[in-house]
Formats: structure tokens, sequence, C-alpha cells
């Protein structure tokens, strides 16, 4: 019976006690709020809660206890703390990832206060409070009924007379490496309080807004509705993954305002609700699994589409990707509209008021595409992904029992690789001159690295280095220049169990106060990396690797001293007929003689007769890079040229991305979270120049890709073609937001 406890207690911190959270529509002007008694501590205290955002770029306040006293996402995205009028304490990092969820701490400790988001400290100050904490009204979502906040919360604590740091309310997942919820089991406090949202019964202090710390210390909502509909605001969209009886709980899908498109739709409600006074199509991806999945969308009235990778008409017609045909019914205001969307047979079926319109041909594409169009007016498109009870009751029990499930995390397939630390890295590490062991651990997970590709950051310019197992310790490549290997006795000296020696060099990896960046890659079949070397016979021919699958992304270096030769790239989003060089500024251009003009196999790439890939008695490495879902992405994008640029789905929370402009010239550019913890992303370093890491913001990497916040022309002009490679941190179905 004790064990069975112990077994239980132990799920539950894990997650599972994390059910429901609570939307607040800033549309709603919703809000809780509460007169607080004399304190346990007006100085001393914390406040933590799971948030995840919906409008952004405006200001938005998350407690407040008067006008001049609150927590609060600023207009330009931070996290800032502003204490009786004077601001405390800001964030240098900006937070609008709207896809996923933050864990946000304040702490007070006495004059001294402390921000974290993730368990990471991004703000501190030195302010005195004498508002937060003592006997006034006090406001979550608001301040002082302003500034409303749009988005979700959830597990808010409160601990009064205790100033914590995360590690009382979250936990690493050991697997995932992930930031996790975890109960709080010490005590609250005169003051404190436990909101986790459970009770949908009714919108009232003892029920939506009920404290569950024990204390009593409940919650009055205003703007906040549990009427089923479209502005139910009890969900379950929570930033764990558990099944459960009614729709899962996860992260849960929503319209996503960072996806580009043109004027004339508004975003709103949590990010579930369209308003349109233009005509406009919006797609919004979310990761695809093999798993069937359903949703519900319904319109205000007017000529509107939606739907899951097919879009259904309000005329009754659907898109067969050219033009409009006949489908259904048509639809209107006050209908529900259910999309059943299967991605094994790639087909959609909708249900208008749980009456099929019957099964047609989906999109095929690598991501779920929520689609979104208006017509024109004022015309707005409800979405329910199942964060909220499904309406079409009758079509959802049905399709659940074959099943179909709710557009949530919990929903994709666990993927191969769930950790991306277990293969890859970027590491960053100061040189000393002298001989030093460096590890690419990351919360307790390492790995024993195939491919080291080291940079150094600042300050003087030097080439980049390159050594892999295959060729040997202190031997390495510059994929800056086209010189041949170079061997330097102390420069990599070892591949290491859990990252990689360096000897005394003071030239190329490890100067004195130097600051360096090493990006680490696992070879293996299942890790997405062969590294093969082959002689040159100037023959047209075939090179074995053992991906097992096609690899996305080929590198070839002649390596064999004297000779000279360019690394050519062979990438998924170029011609087989063409080429790009990793060391070049060049364009993708027409290059039969390297590849062939053949796309590789599961089992081999091809090379033609060029000397950089295949003369005569020539040596070759060829780092070989396979595409495998929740990891590896390589693909293409298009640039907008504005400073709001596109959004990348990649399906995942990146750790290195490296993009190339193929259209005009243009040199490489590599971003990591590993140098830069925060967005924006303003370090690029780039793989054909010796320069030390730029200052420009170009990128923020997200929990479900990177986007352009730039119109720099190495990753966003107008017009502009972009290939890239990126590998993970996390899958999206494990990530926070970034």
């Amino acid at each position: 019976m004790f064990s069975s406890m112990l077994s239980l207690l132990g799920s539950l911190r894990r997650g599972n006690f994390v059910l429901k959270s609570l939307r607040f529509r800033s549309s709603a002007s919703a809000y809780l709020s509460k007169t607080f008694a004399a304190p346990t501590s007006s100085t001393i205290f914390t406040w933590s809660a799971w948030v995840k955002r919906g409008a952004l770029t405006g200001t938005y306040r998350l407690f407040g206890a008067s006008t001049n006293t609150f927590l609060t996402f600023n207009s330009a995205d931070q996290l800032n703390l502003t204490l009786n009028g004077t601001s405390a304490a800001t964030s240098t990092a900006v937070f609008r990832d709207p896809s996923a969820w933050y864990h946000i701490v304040y702490a007070q400790n006495g004059a001294n206060q402390t921000l974290y988001v993730n368990q990471t400290p991004v703000a501190t100050g030195t302010t005195a409070n004498t508002v937060f904490n003592t006997a006034i009204a006090h406001q979550i979502g608001a301040a002082n009924a302003a500034n409303f906040f749009d988005g979700y919360l959830t597990e808010i604590n409160f601990i009064d007379g205790q100033a914590l740091t995360p590690a009382s309310f979250g936990q690493i997942e050991s697997t995932t490496g992930v930031w996790s919820p975890n109960q709080y089991v010490g005590a609250y406090g005169t003051n404190g309080f436990y909101l986790k949202f459970a009770d949908a019964s009714a919108a009232t202090a003892a029920a939506i807004g009920k404290d569950s710390s024990g204390n009593g210390n409940n919650w009055t909502p205003s703007g906040i509705s549990v009427t089923a509909g479209a502005t139910y605001d009890s969900m379950f969209d929570v930033p764990v993954n558990y099944s459960d009886s009614e729709n899962g709980r996860g992260n849960y899908a929503v319209l996503n305002p960072l996806v580009t498109g043109a004027a004339g739709v508004a975003i709103s409600d949590g990010n579930l609700k369209a308003t349109f006074s233009a005509s406009v199509a919006r797609g919004i991806p979310f990761p695809k699994s093999t798993t069937p999945v359903y949703c519900e969308f319904t319109i205000s009235g007017g000529d509107a589409w939606g739907g899951l990778n097919m879009l259904y008409r309000s005329n009754g017609q659907r898109y067969n990707g050219t033009t409009y045909v006949p489908y259904g019914a048509s639809y209107t205001a006050g209908d529900i509209i259910g999309c059943a969307y299967n991605p094994v047979s790639e087909t959609v079926e909708f249900f208008k008021n749980n009456v099929s319109q019957g099964v047609v041909p989906a999109f095929a594409t690598t991501s779920v595409d929520i689609q979104v169009y208006g017509n024109g007016g004022s015309i707005s498109v409800t979405y329910n992904f199942g964060q909220r009870p499904f309406q079409n009751t009758t079509t959802w029990n049905t399709l659940k029992a074959s099943g179909y499930r709710a557009l949530n995390t919990n929903s994709l397939s666990t993927p191969s690789i769930v950790n991306g630390a277990n293969f890859m890295a970027a590491t960053t590490y100061a040189g000393i001159g002298a001989n030093q062991s460096l590890s690419n651990s990351i919360n307790n997970i390492s790995f024993q690295p195939n491919l080291v590709w080291i940079k150094s950051r600042t300050p003087g310019a030097t080439s980049h280095a390159l050594f892999d197992t295959v060729r040997g310790a202190t031997k390495y490549l510059s994929s800056d220049t086209t010189t041949a290997e170079t061997t330097l006795v102390q420069s990599l000296t070892a591949f290491n169990a859990d990252g990689f020696s360096l000897g005394t060099d003071s030239t190329l990896v490890n100067a004195n106060a130097n600051s360096y960046v090493a990006w680490q890659w696992k070879e293996g079949i299942g890790n997405g990396l062969d590294i093969v070397t082959y002689t040159g016979n100037a023959t047209n021919r075939t090179i074995a690797h053992n991906l097992g699958v096609a690899p996305a992304m080929v590198i070839v270096k002649r390596y064999d001293a004297p000779n000279t030769g360019n690394w050519q790239v062979r990438h998924t989003s170029i011609a087989a007929a063409n080429s790009i060089q990793l060391n070049s500024t060049a364009i993708s251009a027409a290059a039969a003689t390297v590849w062939n003009s053949t796309a590789p196999t599961s089992s081999v790439f091809s090379v033609g007769t060029s000397a950089d890939v295949n003369a005569t008695g020539g040596t070759y490495v060829a780092y070989c890079f396979a595409e495998i879902s929740g990891f590896s992405k390589f693909a293409s994008y298009s640039g907008n040229g504005a400073a709001d640029g596109p959004l990348v789905f990649c399906g995942f929370r990146p750790r290195f991305v490296m993009i190339k402009r193929t259209d005009v010239v243009s040199s490489w550019t590599i971003f990591d979270s590993g140098r830069l913890s925060y967005n924006v992303d303003n370090n690029p370093l780039y793989a054909d120049l010796p320069s030390v890491e730029g200052t420009t913001d170009l990128v923020d990497i997200l929990s479900n890709g990177f986007k352009c916040r730039s119109l720099d022309a190495s990753i966003n002009a107008s017009g502009g073609t972009y290939i890239f490679a990126a590998f993970a941190e996390v899958p999206s179905k494990y990530a926070l937001a970034r």
C-alpha cells in the first residue's frame, strides 16, 4: 500500500497533476481579482505560473496590484517587473513564441528580486516592494483592470514568506531534458494560493477561481466564461503530455500570429479566432504524426474557408489544389464544422453539425496545415482543436473510437530522438592555451562526437576547424578555405566519451582568453550522420553510405595535400544537376560533373568527374546527413524582405541552424542556442568566412522552428530563395517556448 502511494505521488509529480488551464481573452477584459489580507511578509514572497502567450507586441499584465506595480510582458515582448512606479527588472530576452508554454517565476527577497523563465534567471533588480502582497486588491491577467493578458495560465502558485527558486515548482525530465511542472509541496503562508483551474462548473470564485492550497484564498473571475461554445475558457491545454478520458492533455495547436500573411487578418482570443477585414489566406503548421486528428471551426457569417490540409468553403465548395469544386452543403453562422484529417491515407472528411460531407483527398504536406481564409468584410473564424470540449459530440465520439485524436502534442508520435543532446551539441568554451577537456553534457546527457566543428567567436578572425573520427584527431579542414587537410598536433587531440580534448594550440582552437563554439554530431544510422571517405577515379560513379535512407544533404571535401578543392554541397532543395559550395558565397549553379545530375538513394550518392569530388587518386571525406523527424530538417523558404520575416517550420526547437541564399551571392549564416540562450539570436557566424560572430538581430529560435526577424539579405531578402539545415534541441512534442 505504501509503495503504491509513493508510485502515485511520483506519477503526479511528473506532471499528471496539471489538469486544466484558463484562457484569458483580452477581448473580454478577462482577469481574476482578490483583496489580500495582512501578509506573512510583504518583502519575501514568490509568484510562479505556467504561461502560454496569445497576443504579442502589446502590454499584457500577468500579475498586478495597482496602477504602478505589476509583472508584465511589455510592448517589446520583454518580461518586466515594475514596483511602485519604478522599473525594477527587465529581461534582455524577448518572449514571443505563442506555440508553447513558458514557466515564469518572480521571487522577491527583501529589496532584491529575480525573474526566471524556464528555470533560467532572465532579470534581477534591487527595488523594495511596498505594494505586492499587502492588504489591497490584486489581479491576475490585468493590473487595475487594464492591459489585459491574452493567453493561457495554469499552475499559479503564490508563496507568502519564502523567496524560492524554480526548483520548487519544476524539474528536468530525465529522458527529454525539458523543464517540466513539479507539484509544489511546501507551506504557502497567509496570502499564499494555488490555482489549478480544475473546477469549471461555474465562473465563480468557489469554482474556476478556487484556491487549492488549503488557505481558501479564492479569486473572483471577470470576463471568464464556462458556457459551452466559442467563448468557453476552461482548457485542456497544459504544459505536459498525457492521455485521459477526454480530449487528451498536452500543448494544443493554435493559430500562430508569427505566420506572415497579407494585412487584413487579426488573431485573438488565445489565438483561436481569426477576424478578417480583407480577403486573406493563412496557413499555420503543426507537427505531423501518423495519428489521425480532428478539429472544429465556426464562422460568424459571410464567405469563409477552413480546415486541416484541405479547404471547405462556406458556399459548399472545396479547393482541389487548382480551383474550387462542388463538395458538400453550404454553412453559415452557428453551424459547427468538423474536420477529420487522416495523414496515413492523406484524406479529409468534413462534417456539418455531425453530418459527413464525404471523404476527399488532402493536400499532402510535411506538417498539419491549419487553413484559415476570410473573403473580406468583418468575418471571423473560430477554431477548437480539442482544448475545449468538442460540440459535434456524435461525430467526435465515433471518430475517437476509431483512433482519431485532438490536435495536441500528446497525439504526436513519439520521435525516435526525444532529446537532441544525445546526438548534437553546441558547446561554448574559453581558450586557455593549455591542455583542456570539454564536455558536451546538457542536463547530464552527453555523447562521444564523431564530427567536431570549432569556430572562434571573438576576438580575432580565425578559420573554422572541422575534425572527425574517420580522418582522426589533430587533422582539420577549414570550411572557409579550399586548402587540404592540415595536421596540428596540439589542436583537437582526442574524441572523448562526453566531448573532446584540446592541446596547447593558441592559433586555432585554444588561444588564451578567446571564446569558441564547438558544434558536435554523433555518427550512426539512427542519428542522421554518416562520415564516408573514398579515393577518386575521375569516372562517374556511386559512393556507398550507411544511413539507410537517402541523405538530405551531402558535403564533400578533397583533403589530400597539397591539392585544393571546393567544399561541394548537395542539398535536397537544390536540383540534382546543381551544386553549391560551403566555402563560397556563390549561388546554386549547374554542375553536372559534381553529382552526375543524380539524386542520392538510401544506399549511395553519386559523384561525377569534377576534381572537387572525384579526381584520380584524390582522397575525399563526405559528411552525409539524413532528415529525421523531430531532430533534423533540410528544406527551403522564401524571404519577404520585412522585419516580420517568415516563420520556418522545423517540427522541433532548433539547437543549430545554417542558412544559405541560393539565388544571389551570400554567405552561409549559422545560429545556435548554445552561444546566446535567448531571443533575439543576434550572433551569426559564417561557414565561408573566418570572421568573428556578428551582433545584428536576425532570428528568433522557437519551439517549432525559427522566425526571421530582419530583412538582412543573408536570411530574408524579398523574393530570395534560401536553403537551410537545422538540428534539434528537442522535438516540438516536448518543447517549451523560447
